[in-house]
């Protein structure tokens, strides 16, 4: 089940808020830079690079995932492996908003997110 209004809401005021923090300045944004995007009840936040022999190709690289489960009223946390493969991101697998999810993000205590 997709997210409510409201939800979607609080997700783009919560997104612009990690946004100011965390992307790149507007000199490297053609060569790096952040973005997401919300399907159904997932988030996905993505680099934004160009392919590396042609920069007319652009590429969106996803890190870190989060998918909201409404009958327990939490987000789930994920990374993504260098098996692209999502996997929980433990031990902070669970938030109960989606501001805990973007501080959980951007502190990134083992490195999977931002390296």
């Amino acid at each position: 089940m997709a997210l409510s209004e409201f939800e979607v809401k609080r997700c783009d005021m919560a997104f612009e808020t990690f946004m100011k923090q965390r992307r790149p300045s507007i000199e490297v944004r053609s060569e790096l830079d952040l973005g997401w995007k919300l399907e159904n009840q997932s988030i996905e936040i993505f680099e934004i690079r160009p392919q590396w022999n042609d920069a007319s190709i652009i590429r969106h690289h996803s890190f870190a995932k989060a998918t909201y489960v409404k009958s327990q009223k939490i987000w789930k946390i994920y990374w993504m492996r260098s098996t692209l493969k999502w996997e929980a991101y433990e031990p902070y697998a669970l938030a109960k908003t989606i501001e805990e999810v973007l501080e959980v993000v951007n502190k990134d205590d083992y490195n999977c997110f931002f390296g």
